[in-house]
């Protein structure tokens, strides 16, 4: 049953991505095809172009995002702060706090995981499972990938009681990790996403999570892109259909329940921009790809990346009070890229501390700079001290202090 299950899953996921078609008798068209086609042709569709010119596309789903993600910003949204179900898109917080578990040495890739009975998937079919044995053990790397690549319920609490004892234990890790990361309109009460009225994510809070996962979790991202694996001689099937046609999507998740609908976090990379897509609550598995796709095509078609500060150039001049010197350069205190609209005209302008006063140490933020299109901010970074100013000694204080007081 095991074996059928997974060719099923994998025949699924193959004509879902467009790229593949069944040629088992299993699965022959049926007679009634043409009435299953014009039930299908009478569906809204889940994507129609936007009113306004350059405009996003609307989507026929509850709650979407796209973020750029190197800067975090976020191009466009609908409902993005609305906390909805996110069924088994919680597993990138639990595969997120596996991969720092090993980062920072409190877990090991060999370590060997158990499989309680609470944890273990009985195969009733009504879940996605890595089928992990009763009482068996496998490695965390393991563990790692039923969760990411087969969506595995049975891993994900197996690993939560293996690192905190119990999933409810776990639950209160993810939340503080959440509240760490700044998600601040979501609510974990499991490691596997099971419905519950309290267990509630927001598009733009997976995003952030998407966002650390890609930055923080870099050894392990490749795994996000694996299209199948194989534990227990049973292979599966990763269930997000761009994997299959788009060489530049290389993750993240998908989740379904009941409840909420067809969920899908993606990001791609092309020509040196990355994007972050966020779907929930579609009505198909076809509906979240061809949406995500949309989001992506306009997002990559209309924003480019910008420098608007070579990060050596000197912004402004900063003046100091009590220092050996009267002013100290203000540069940028790290390379800054945003993402702008093709064709857009930036402009930038300083905005240093107001009194700044020494002892003033390189490196020390003493301003930050903003970039303006159409006399609107786009995007600000700091400004920070390109060398140090000392104190005066005291006899050219009290000068400067006469010099202030005169106005002069």
């Amino acid at each position: 049953m095991q074996a059928n299950r997974s060719l099923i899953l994998s025949a699924v996921l193959a004509i879902a991505a467009g790229g593949f078609v069944p040629s088992t008798a299993s699965f022959a068209a049926p007679q009634h095809a043409s009435k299953a086609a014009q039930k299908k042709a009478a569906t809204p569709p889940s994507v129609t172009p936007s009113a306004e010119p350059g405009g996003p596309p609307v989507l026929a789903a509850k709650a979407w995002l796209v973020m750029d993600y190197d800067s975090g910003q976020v191009l466009a949204s609908e409902n993005a702060d609305e906390p909805l179900p996110p069924a088994s898109l919680t597993k990138m917080m639990t595969s997120f706090l596996v991969e720092q578990s090993i980062r920072t040495g409190k877990l090991k890739q060999d370590d060997l995981v158990s499989v309680s009975e609470n944890a273990w998937c009985r195969g009733s079919g009504t879940e996605s499972c890595m089928y992990l044995p009763l009482n068996s053990q496998a490695k965390v790397i393991d563990i790692l990938r039923g969760i990411i690549v087969q969506s595995g319920n049975d891993a994900s609490k197996a690993i939560a009681e293996h690192i905190a004892g119990t999933e409810d234990n776990f639950a209160t890790l993810m939340n503080a990790e959440a509240k760490r990361l700044g998600m601040t309109q979501t609510h974990f009460v499991n490691a596997t996403g099971l419905p519950d009225p309290a267990h509630k994510a927001s598009a733009r809070d997976l995003a952030v999570l998407a966002r650390a996962i890609i930055r923080d979790s870099a050894d392990f991202y490749p795994i996000y892109a694996e299209r199948e694996f194989t534990f227990n001689k049973i292979k599966q099937g990763n269930r997000n259909a761009l994997l299959y046609t788009d060489p530049t999507v290389d993750g993240l998740k998908t989740g379904h329940t009941q409840e909420a609908g067809y969920c899908l976090v993606t990001s791609s990379k092309r020509n040196g921009m990355r994007l972050i897509t966020v779907i929930l609550n579609a009505n198909s598995m076809q509906a979240r790809a061809d949406q995500t796709r949309a989001l992506l095509s306009w997002g990559f078609s209309r924003f480019e990346k910008a420098t608007p500060i070579q990060p050596d150039a000197q912004v402004a001049l900063a003046k100091v009070s009590f220092g050996k010197a009267d002013t100290v350069p203000a540069v940028l205190g790290a390379p800054w890229t945003i993402t702008v609209p093709k064709g857009q005209k930036l402009e930038t302008a300083a905005q240093l501390n107001a009194d700044l006063e020494a002892p003033v140490a390189k490196g020390a933020v003493i301003g930050k700079v903003v970039a303006t299109s159409g006399g609107k901010p786009v995007a600000e970074a700091p400004l920070v001290a390109q060398a140090d100013v000392e104190r005066a000694g005291f006899l050219l204080r009290a000068w400067q202090h006469l010099l202030r007081l005169f106005g002069k």
